[in-house]
C-alpha cells in the first residue's frame, strides 16, 4: 500500500471521530481552584484509618477490613486555572464524582485544604458557606432536579430568587438565560413536558443564572441518548467559549473529557493517577493503566502539530532552508489536517507559533506518528 492510500485508509477509518473540540477555551494562567492533599475517608473512624494509611501503608482493602472504612479520595492534589475546562473522569467507583462534591463542601474532606479564587472554604461557617455557594458556585447533575411545580423560567430564576432579586429582574434575567440555551420559547412550559436533553438544557442555564465563578458538572449528560448527548456537548462547548466559565466536569467517558477538556485528570481507587491534555495522556500515558484507558482513542483527535514537527534550526541544517511558499499551519493544528495536507502536496509543511516558524513536519514524521498510535492501539 502506498503511503498515499495508507492516509486515506487511515483516515476513512478514524473520520466519524475528527470532530473535537478544536481550539482550548479561553482560559489565563490565573489559578481559581487549588486543592492540596485531600483525603475522604467513609466510616465511623475515618482519622484512625488515615493515621493508620500514613504510619502503616495501609491499602484500600486493608484500611476496609480493618476500620470497617472506605477510601473514597486518597490524597488528591490538583488547580484548575480561570477559564478552564477540567475534567475529570474515570470508572464507576474511580472517587470522581466523591471529589468533586469536597469543592463546594457538600462532602466534608477528611483531611486536605480547598482553595477556590483564594477563599479557604474549609474556614467557612455555615451561612458563609451558604452565601459562598449561592455566589461563587453553581452545579449542573445528571438528574436535572428540577422543579415540577414551577415553570421552566422559575426553575431557572430559583436562584436569583434565593438572593432575594426582584421578580421582575430575575424572571428578565431568567429569560435570557433560556435565550442563551436556546430555549426562550419554553419558559411557561413546565418540566414533564420537555425532552430530556430540554430538560438538562433548563438546568445548565439554572446554573448558569446565578452567574457563578465556578461550574461544577458531575456526568450532566451520561442519562441522554447519544444523539442528545452529543449535541449538548456542543451546546456546552459553545456556550464555554462565550462565557468563559471555570468547570469542572465529572465524566466515566474519555470521549466525552477528549471533546470537551482542556485538561483531563484520570482517577483510579480514589487517587488521580495523571493529569494533563488529552495529548499529553495519549502520547505519554503515567503507566499501563491509563496506557489501557487511552487505547481506543484515535491519534487524529487529539495530536496537534506541536507534538509531530520537528525543530526548525535541526531541519534547515541538514536540508537546507525551505522555500517561501511552503505551506504553515499553527501549532495547534491537529494530526487529521496534516494528513490531508500531506496527501495533496509533496512539501514539507512549516509549523508556526503567532507568525514565527518554529518547525517542521514531514511525511515521515506524520506516518511514524500515524503507525505509533496503530501499535499502542
Amino acid at each position: 500500500m502506498t503511503w498515499c492510500r495508507f492516509f486515506r485508509h487511515r483516515l476513512i477509518l478514524t473520520q466519524p471521530m475528527l470532530q473535537n473540540r478544536g481550539t482550548p477555551s479561553a482560559m489565563s494562567d490565573e489559578t481559581v481552584i487549588e486543592i492540596s492533599d485531600v483525603w475522604k475517608i467513609f466510616g465511623a473512624d475515618q482519622q484512625g484509618a488515615l493515621n493508620a494509611i500514613h504510619e502503616d501503608g495501609l491499602t484500600k482493602a486493608e484500611v476496609l477490613a480493618r476500620y470497617n472504612a472506605v477510601v473514597g479520595v486518597a490524597d488528591v492534589s490538583l488547580s484548575v486555572n480561570k477559564g478552564e475546562i477540567f475534567c475529570i473522569m474515570g470508572l464507576s467507583g474511580s472517587g470522581k464524582s466523591t471529589l468533586v462534591r469536597h469543592f463546594n463542601r457538600l462532602l466534608e474532606p477528611t483531611a486536605g485544604r480547598i482553595l477556590i479564587e483564594g477563599t479557604d472554604v474549609m474556614a467557612l461557617g455555615s451561612k458563609e458557606l451558604q452565601n459562598f455557594r449561592n455566589r461563587k458556585i453553581g452545579m449542573v447533575f445528571q438528574n436535572f432536579a428540577l422543579m415540577p411545580h414551577r415553570s421552566v423560567l422559575d426553575n431557572v430564576a430559583m436562584p436569583l430568587e434565593i438572593r432575594k432579586v426582584s421578580k421582575n429582574e430575575r424572571m428578565r434575567q431568567a429569560a435570557a438565560f433560556l435565550d442563551i440555551v436556546e430555549l426562550g420559547a419554553w419558559g411557561s412550559k413546565y418540566a414533564h413536558e420537555l425532552s430530556g436533553g430540554m430538560q438538562q438544557r433548563v438546568g445548565l442555564a439554572r446554573a448558569l443564572a446565578a452567574n457563578p465563578d465556578v461550574l461544577l458538572m458531575d456526568e450532566p449528560f451520561s442519562a441522554l441518548d447519544p444523539l442528545i448527548r452529543r449535541q449538548l456537548q456542543d451546546e456546552f462547548i459553545r456556550l464555554s467559549k462565550i462565557l468563559k466559565k471555570t468547570t469542572v466536569f465529572i465524566t466515566h467517558d474519555l470521549d466525552e473529557a477528549v471533546r470537551i477538556g482542556d485538561r483531563i485528570a484520570i482517577m483510579r481507587d480514589g487517587r488521580v493517577v495523571q493529569i494533563g491534555t488529552a495529548e499529553d495522556i495519549v502520547m505519554h500515558p503515567a503507566d499501563d493503566y491509563v496506557a489501557d484507558f487511552v487505547a481506543g482513542i484515535s491519534r487524529l483527535k487529539v495530536v496537534r502539530a506541536h507534538a509531530v514537527m520537528q525543530p526548525l534550526a535541526e531541519y534547515t541544517h541538514e536540508h537546507g532552508p525551505l522555500p517561501e511558499n511552503t505551506p504553515r499551519v499553527a501549532e495547534s493544528e491537529t494530526l487529521s489536517t496534516l494528513i490531508n495536507m500531506a496527501i495533496g502536496t509533496d512539501d514539507a509543511i512549516i509549523v508556526e507559533d503567532e507568525g514565527t516558524d518554529v518547525g517542521v513536519i514531514t511525511r515521515e514524521n506524520i506516518l511514524r506518528t500515524v503507525i505509533e498510535g496503530t501499535e499502542v492501539s
